[in-house]
């Protein structure tokens, strides 16, 4: 399995919808959150320089929630609160099988959860502390990939590895097409010239500005999460660089 030129000792960022915690997409299953788990702690075994961001939809999707009922505003404010138990439970999960954790919240929720700062995050980092971040930006308006974008810049990491339900990044959407094509390697123009969908806009922005890599795999299969922050080619890397089917 070939490798890629990406991670040289700087952090990675994780990102993991709260599908992943949830056999059928809503709450908890025990076994999505068991087999979600292990596939992170397998990765942190090995490459124990990593965070975790959480999405919210198992218990609440913000974007687009109940049209007519609840506003934009007040929907991504339960959203974000989604997030929290979810980061809050994959906490206690680590914290179960000894593995030291600690869950920050992107706004102060009292005793409930500590409270995001980089340098809090960097420093659990750097003393061998998985962080797992919830609550999104804090601000309404913004997606979770949004935030795995943003706190990758904030703790200095290169990588956003957006593990999600797909193998990779196609030319056609998969699930409708049999004939579609995954590439490997995609710059960002490619992506955007095609209209490929990797992230919402303004994530994908904040990544291209910055030249974070993206790093797009499935989740589900096991060892995937593991083999990428060793720095095998898993899945698609989309960067500056050129695109390869």
């Amino acid at each position: 399995m070939e490798k890629v030129a990406h991670g040289n000792g700087e952090p990675y960022l994780i990102k993991v919808s709260g599908e992943s915690f949830a056999a059928d997409a809503q709450g908890i299953s025990e076994s999505a959150l068991e087999f979600t788990g292990q596939e992170i702690l397998k990765a942190w075994e090995v490459q124990p320089n990593f965070a975790v961001v959480v999405g919210g939809g198992n218990f609440y999707r913000g974007r687009g929630a109940m049209p007519g009922l609840i506003d934009q505003l007040h929907a991504d404010h339960v959203g974000m609160l989604a997030t929290i138990m979810n980061g809050i439970i994959l906490q206690q999960w680590f914290t179960a099988r000894l593995q030291p954790a600690v869950a920050l919240s992107a706004f102060p929720v009292g005793h409930i959860c500590e409270t995001y700062s980089a340098v809090k995050a960097r420093s659990l980092i750097e003393r061998g502390i998985l962080v797992v971040m919830a609550g999104g930006t804090g601000s309404p308006f913004f997606t979770t990939d949004t935030t795995a974008c943003l706190r990758a810049l904030e703790i200095g990491a290169k990588t956003v590895i957006k593990a999600t339900n797909v193998n990779g990044i196609y030319d056609r959407d998969p699930f409708t097409d049999r004939s579609a094509t995954m590439f490997q390697d995609l710059d960002y123009q490619t992506a955007l010239n095609n209209h490929l969908t990797v992230m919402d806009a303004t994530a994908f922005a904040l990544c291209r500005d910055n030249r974070l890599t993206i790093h797009v795999l499935n989740l589900g299969v096991p060892g995937n999460l593991c083999r990428a922050v060793q720095g095998y080619s898993v899945g698609t890397l989309v960067s500056n660089g050129r695109s390869k089917e």
